[in-house]
């Protein structure tokens, strides 16, 4: 088993930055990504790494503007958000999964989080 607890949620300006943290404890050997869900809208890919930190995958939306990075030691993945858009807004939820790879789609997540708001105000 694997609980994930998700953190750094909030409010911010468009423009503006935020950094999502995700504790994992457990079984802890898994890779790690995140994924969000605006209202009235589907639970969409956002990001993933692999265990060893080598291998990220970004859904085209965020690239260039989020990034995903661990701590092993910590068991925490980190997502920093920057130039923040509105349509950013959405809960978003850590997720783990076997591979980085297999985290780009829902049907490859293992365990959620509960998921933090993130709001984007124009």
């Amino acid at each position: 088993q694997v609980q994930l607890v998700e953190s750094g949620g909030g409010l911010v300006q468009a423009g503006g930055s935020l950094r999502l943290s995700c504790a994992a404890s457990g079984r802890t050997r898994y890779a790690m990504g995140w994924f969000r869900q605006a209202p009235g809208k589907e639970r969409e890919f956002v990001t993933s790494i692999s265990v060893s930190g080598g291998t990220t995958f970004y859904a085209d939306s965020v690239k260039g503007r989020f990034t995903i990075s661990g701590d092993n030691a910590r068991s925490t993945v980190y997502l920093q958000m920057n130039s923040l858009k509105p349509e950013d807004t959405a809960v978003y939820y850590c997720a783990a999964g076997t591979t980085s790879a297999v985290l780009r789609t829902k049907s490859g997540v293992a365990y959620w989080g509960q998921g933090t708001q993130v709001t984007v105000s124009p």
